[in-house]
């Protein structure tokens, strides 16, 4: 692996760690065993590194999000799919925990993230028009358009949630919390056969927080 790349690995590792703002580029020269001058030699400080980890991020968060644009989402494919965009956002979650004082920081990633968020909303009017289409759900424009916001702003505030808190909990099961967080907002708008449906991800989630104790 080329040496640019180790520290933008090395780099996330240490964020999503320690915190972004209490990481410096010494620090993670150190962490790789290089001298800081090694370091500039590939990004003149923190202030190269973070965009590039942005850009890595959105490319393929962009991806996953335009999947229900490009091919219809099932019901039963609903809680694997959004355990694929909590893990994402997770293994970026020094962005999120810090979010609004990158965004002031950096004003490109400010502007690119506006245009995440509306991905966002998107992926989840998608994903419920097909399962209202499929009769799994009911409920009518106005408020199908209510839950992919309250669905995008799950996604993004999930994890300073989950930290402020306090849960003691593996990261896996901080990722299934989110889904089942999304999963219980749409139960409001499942049809009275479709209840069933809720009982198995309630079920599911059961396990899942049992097996941790």
């Amino acid at each position: 692996m080329k040496t640019r790349d180790k520290i933008l690995l090395s780099s996330l590792a240490l964020f999503n760690t320690d915190g972004e703002p209490n990481v410096t580029a010494v620090d993670i020269a150190n962490e790789l065993d290089i001298s800081p001058g090694n370091l500039y030699y590939h990004f003149h400080g923190k202030d190269e590194i973070i965009p590039e980890l942005y850009a890595a991020f959105e490319l393929e968060l962009i991806d996953i999000l335009s999947a229900p644009l490009q091919k219809n989402l099932g019901a039963q494919d609903t809680w694997f799919y959004l355990y694929i965009v909590f893990e994402h956002i997770f293994n970026h979650r020094y962005l999120y925990r810090n979010l609004n004082d990158i965004l002031q920081r950096y004003p490109q990633i400010a502007k690119k993230f506006s245009k995440l968020l509306e991905l966002k909303v998107q992926a989840a009017r998608a994903v419920t028009l097909e399962l209202r289409s499929q009769n799994f759900l009911d409920l009518d424009d106005l408020q199908l358009e209510r839950l992919c916001d309250n669905i995008a702003m799950s996604l993004t505030f999930w994890l300073n949630y989950t930290h402020l808190r306090g849960r003691n909990i593996s990261n896996e099961m901080m990722i299934h919390q989110g889904v089942f967080q999304i999963m219980s907002l749409v139960t409001e708008h499942l049809r009275p056969e479709y209840r069933y449906f809720y009982d198995e991800c309630c079920a599911l989630f059961e396990a899942l927080a049992q097996s941790e104790t």
